[in-house]
């Protein structure tokens, strides 16, 4: 089983060159001129071991490193896109900088991120302005985030996520300020994606 591809970034970024942030097989935005950056090149994750199960296949890595610390000189690319990945940063204000920092300027920064409804195991309230603000100025550490009744299972294999599990839930309407207090543009949002259907879309441009 494949998800069907998205609309909208087929519009967007048909034309331009990019990089994804831990595509995945089974989730594929199938874009022509997309890289797919990941923390590990091990096929064996559970990450992985998801997308053999969902799709008998895995997408291959093209470049290894962290999302929010990325081997590229500034304005490298023309987007970056990700799908449900944002909420495994600690500090994803650190992430969203950076991916800001390799497009050139009237570049896209797309984004999916699962909505708190389509976790069926997520209790917390959703994540605010203030907590993102306090762990990415360093006045929280990870120690310091409450994770009990937090999404910590891979939804495609059922086993835990480890130290990659959701550190951040939000709807829509929890992050567009967040892109408000930094002057983020954000050229279209959406409170349910044309993709998998279980998040919201935020797309800014640099």
């Amino acid at each position: 089983m494949k998800f069907q591809e998205s609309t909208l970034a087929h519009q967007l970024l048909d034309n331009l060159t990019g990089i994804e942030i831990g595509g995945a097989a089974h989730n594929s935005f199938n874009l022509p001129r997309c890289a797919n950056v990941d923390y590990t090149d091990d096929m064996e994750t559970v990450f992985k071991q998801g997308e053999f199960k969902l799709c008998g296949e895995k997408l291959p890595v093209d470049y290894v490193a962290e999302g929010d610390h990325l081997p590229f000189p500034d304005e490298s690319f023309d987007y970056v896109i990700s799908s449900h990945v944002l909420e495994h940063f600690f500090d994803p204000i650190k992430a969203v900088k950076e991916w800001l920092r390799v497009i050139k300027h009237g570049g896209y920064v797309f984004m999916i991120v699962p909505r708190k409804d389509a976790l069926e195991t997520e209790t917390r309230p959703c994540t605010t302005l203030k907590e993102l603000l306090d762990r990415h100025e360093g006045r929280l550490h990870p120690d310091d985030v409450v994770m009990d009744g937090g999404h910590q299972v891979s939804a495609v294999t059922g086993l835990p996520l480890c130290e990659r599990w959701h550190w951040s839930v939000w709807y829509l309407e929890d992050f567009l300020p967040v892109c408000e207090h930094f002057g983020w543009r954000v050229v279209h949002s959406a409170e349910r994606d044309d993709k998998v259907h279980n998040g919201w879309t935020v797309v800014i441009q640099k």
